[in-house]
């Protein structure tokens, strides 16, 4: 860009400062983010201006929000990335496609939108490999809502690229948009400065008791100051203004300034008037559309009288001189005129390149129902969807509603209009198009969809037990229908009962199994769906050794299903949590929740869903806790918790619970699980609470702490869940009989070896000869012992092999064995040690001490230990990833893969790639 010079800002130091510092940085090839907020006038766009000045050696591309513009999906982010589009075909293949179907440019599955964010922030750091990249975002607030999501997720995930990203959002409490990024509250000038600028623009100085009030009334607005001496000298104002007839008499500063500006324009000529009112309805600055609304409505394009009186200025198109310019334009205007300008718009608008704007015109050119209207905005809606644009669709249907003269029809869309507002995430307004559709005749099918609706919208907002009945309502509604929706909906009812942590009672999951059996609903489409439905379903009416079958049969099908396009991925992924609690908690069956969490977390990758991929990560963690590579389920955690943050979402908490209680770090744990305890309680999560017994118990275990471990897995056990039960037995028959209670042992034993007795699982033969053990004396106690350990080792699970050893061997210890039980207890300190099991591996040490072994403690990690996504990218880079590669794994930029890998070399001592494998052997554990 031409180099300019910055503006000299009166008052505004602060905030120049820190533009000087976020230009130094980045032409020094950092990333830079910054967010000013103020109301209407206070100095953004200026603040704005001043920064691009300052990087006259970086490339600036921007984006500006219109209000008019705000429901077209990715309007604002293609403006912003048009200048690099030359560049589309060297991104990854999938972020290459996601972006085009974004942009209308290919026709394809509906591209996740943090997939189109990450193929944006791909496309900037190429972009800044020349040159460094100045984003540059005015009025935020009115950006399309996708488009802003997608540059709020590249702010969060901008790290070591030459990037940087100034928004200006009319936002002065903070409290919306853009939320949590580093932000700047622009207020308005202080009196000396207020009083200096006005001045400036005056033919003289003002009596300084007029100036004051005049700088206490618009608060230190420097539009309004600007706006207020605009034509006027100071001896006009000598005596200040008359009230009574004073635009700036009433109201807050940005009505003053939008009602100054409003009187500006009853000054202009009417044919004046009239392009103006063509322009601020057509956001897009389009010269040749602007002429041509003009001149099917016999406009002569005439603007100069516009532009004298301060409204507008040109830079190679017809631009207002501030977004309160443009609303006064649109808003003075009679609701006839608006509707004439959209009238005329949309015939001006090619309907091969721009359909979607064009029906957007026609709407608000209506004068009422009008079905060709309707259905035109009903298939701009659908190009949104495939455009990955749900917000955008959603108020496009809700607006195809309003404007639909059948009431049938009417219903229908305002169905549709519903559903998409909840995808949007947007649940107050699916609720308003969901009441609006119920005031409608709708089929069959259609109720039932309103239904699910009702229910996903109780469920989002709490994960109580109230969702089932309407979800069952729903199911059964289907099944009428033939809708082969109803087993998947009655699938999602148990699913919902299983978070609520309700097994029985009328609205527990077993209530929904039974409803699900008995329906006769058709098949789903999915073999899978349909045998997991089986499954679980009989395992809670029947017990679950009569649903182990179905389950084998659905694991097959689940893990080798063929997903032709993204919405059966997308489906797939909604049925993996189900399928991984029965495998986990009935099946006891670690290799299958390795096989199924691995592909979820294979598929959220491949097809960029970053909603469906942290409980992936989450799962597949848990299997590597189980493993015992708590390393590798430490970078997991991180990585679901960092696309939650980028994402918006809640972090999940039972992987973090989980692996803390192995690590033996009470002190962690026990903020994790008071954060994590109210979040339940909050939300409704019962389940989340079950699980506490079952995490509580192994933390307490593991410090010997065993009064506490049987308290907390007793609530584990009385907790009336679908999970964590057998889990929690093992626990309490563990605290049980070190705390001598060994009639409470029995019990759960029995409970135990009644919930494992029919799976062929080596974890489950496992737990049950342990367990066994525990209660047993002499030759049958070593003997179950050996067999634990067998077990355990063919079903996989490390932790329990490293724990049976160490219970092995204080067995041992006890009964006067002291030569065997080292061999056990050295095996599990080695194991926990090196797992870093803290408070088993002092356990072991202990127990080896007394034995008369001497155990050297492990020397705590130094600085050098890896964080876990540093360890996640040394991995793969030494796997023999590129840096684009393990970008496109991990959602982050190929910049910030080498810039986490040089850290990594210092760390580690090394100085290239060559070297990782030999380093990361001898590296420590994080």
């Amino acid at each position: 860009m031409t180099a300019s010079t910055p503006p000299d800002l009166v008052g505004r130091h602060r905030e120049c400062a820190l533009l000087d510092e976020l230009v130094v940085g980045l032409l020094a090839g950092e990333s830079r983010v910054r967010v000013f907020r103020g109301e209407a006038g206070i100095g953004k766009s200026v603040l704005l201006e001043y920064a691009v000045a300052r990087a006259s050696r970086a490339t600036v591309t921007r984006a500006q929000g219109v209000e008019a513009d705000m429901e077209l999906p990715f309007a604002s982010l293609h403006q912003l990335c048009a200048p690099f589009l030359t560049q589309l075909d060297e991104l990854p293949a999938p972020q290459r496609d996601a972006l085009r179907v974004a942009f209308g440019m290919a026709v394809g599955d509906p591209p996740d939108r943090f997939l189109v964010g990450l193929a944006v922030l791909s496309l900037l750091t190429r972009a800044s490999e020349n040159r460094p990249v100045l984003v540059v975002i005015d009025d935020a607030q009115w950006l399309d809502q996708v488009s802003l999501q997608t540059l709020e997720f590249v702010a969060r995930r901008l790290l070591a690229e030459a990037v940087a990203l100034v928004f200006a959002v009319r936002d002065p409490d903070g409290k919306g948009t853009l939320a949590d990024l580093p932000t700047t509250q622009i207020g308005g000038l202080d009196v000396a400065s207020a009083a200096q600028l006005l001045e400036a623009t005056l033919g003289g100085r003002l009596d300084k008791r007029v100036r004051d009030r005049f700088v206490a009334e618009v608060h230190g607005n420097p539009l309004a100051l600007l706006e207020f001496s605009r034509g006027r000298t100071a001896a006009e104002l000598a005596y200040g203004l008359d009230a009574s007839t004073s635009p700036w008499a009433h109201g807050t500063v940005s009505n003053r300034l939008e009602r100054d500006f409003a009187a500006r324009l009853a000054s202009l000529p009417q044919q004046t008037r009239t392009l103006l009112l063509i322009a601020a309805a057509e956001p897009v600055g389009d010269a040749g559309l602007l002429m041509r609304a003009a001149a099917s409505l016999d406009i002569t394009a005439d603007a100069e009288p516009a532009k004298t009186a301060g409204l507008i200025d040109f830079r190679g198109f017809l631009r207002f001189r501030h977004p309160l310019v443009r609303s006064a334009v649109y808003h003075q205007a009679d609701l006839e005129e608006r509707r004439a300008v959209h009238r005329a718009l949309a015939a001006a608008t090619d309907p091969e390149v721009d359909p979607d704007r064009r029906a957007w015109h026609a709407a608000q050119a209506a004068y009422g129902p009008d079905e060709d209207v309707a259905a035109g905005l009903e298939q701009a809606a659908d190009r949104a969807r495939q455009r990955g644009g749900i917000a955008a669709e959603a108020v496009l249907l809700e607006r195809a509603a309003q404007l639909t003269p059948d009431a049938w029809s009417r219903g229908r869309r305002a169905v549709a209009a519903a559903e998409a507002h909840f995808s949007a995430a947007s649940p107050d307004r699916a609720t308003e198009q969901a009441t609006l559709a119920e005031l409608c005749p709708l089929n069959s099918l259609d109720r039932a969809r309103l239904a699910r609706l009702r229910a996903r919208i109780l469920f989002a907002r709490s994960r109580s037990d109230e969702a089932a009945p309407l979800l069952l309502e729903a199911a059964a509604q289907f099944t009428v229908a033939h809708s082969p929706l109803a087993r998947e909906t009655y699938l999602e009812a148990i699913s919902a009962t299983i978070f609520a942590g309700r097994v029985h009672g009328a609205t527990g999951a077993r209530a929904a199994a039974v409803a699900a059996r008995a329906s006769g609903a058709p098949p789903s489409g999915s073999k899978a769906a349909d045998l997991l439905l089986d499954g679980v379903a009989a395992i809670l009416t029947d017990g679950y050794e009569s649903g182990l079958a179905a389950l084998r049969g659905a694991l097959d099908l689940l893990a080798q299903e063929e997903l032709p396009t993204r919405e059966a991925t997308m489906r797939w992924l909604l049925l993996a949590p189900v399928a991984l609690e029965a495998f986990i908690h009935y099946a006891w069956d670690l290799h299958a929740w390795d096989t199924l969490a691995t592909r979820a977390v294979r598929l959220a990758r491949d097809v960029g869903a970053l909603g469906a991929l942290p409980p992936a990560l989450i799962y597949a963690g848990g299997v590597h806790i189980h493993y015992g590579d708590f390393a590798q389920a430490a970078r997991m955690i991180d990585e679901a918790d960092a696309i939650a943050a980028a994402t918006g979402h809640a972090p999940h908490k039972y992987a973090s619970l989980v692996l803390a209680a192995w690590r033996g770090d009470a002190d962690a744990a026990a903020g994790i699980i008071e954060g994590a305890r109210a979040s339940a309680v909050q939300r409704g999560e019962v389940s989340l609470l079950g699980a506490m017994g079952y995490i509580q118990g192994v933390l307490f275990n593991g410090l010997a702490r065993y009064e506490e471990a049987l308290v907390a897995a007793r609530s584990g056990i009385e907790h009336d869940g679908f999970n964590f039960t057998g889990l929690s037995l093992v626990e309490h028959i563990e605290a049980a009989t070190r705390c001598g209670k060994l009639d409470q042992a029995r019990s759960s034993l029995a409970r135990l070896l009644d919930l494992t007795h029919a799976t062929d699982s080596g974890w489950a033969a496992g737990a049950g000869a342990r367990s066994q053990a525990l209660l047993a004396e002499g030759d049958e106690a070593d003997s179950l012992y050996r067999t634990a350990i067998e077990e355990f080792g063919r079903g996989g699970v490390a932790v329990e092999v490293a724990r049976t050893h160490l219970l092995y061997g204080e067995w041992l210890r006890r009964n006067r064995r002291p030569a065997l039980a080292r061999d056990h207890l050295r095996t599990a300190y080695e194991m926990f040690d090196g797992m870093r099991a803290d408070a088993f591996a002092e356990r072991a040490r202990r127990e080896l001490t007394a034995t008369g072994e001497h155990v050297r403690t492990r020397v705590a990690p130094s600085a050098s230990v890896l964080t876990p996504q540093e360890s996640q990218i040394a991995t793969l880079a030494a796997d023999g990833m590129t840096n684009a590669r393990i970008g496109a794994e991990l959602f982050i930029s190929p910049h910030t893969v080498e810039w986490h890998l040089r850290k990594v070399y210092t760390k580690l001592q090394i100085n290239s790639r060559r070297a990782l494998p030999d380093a990361l052997a001898g590296a420590p554990a994080s």
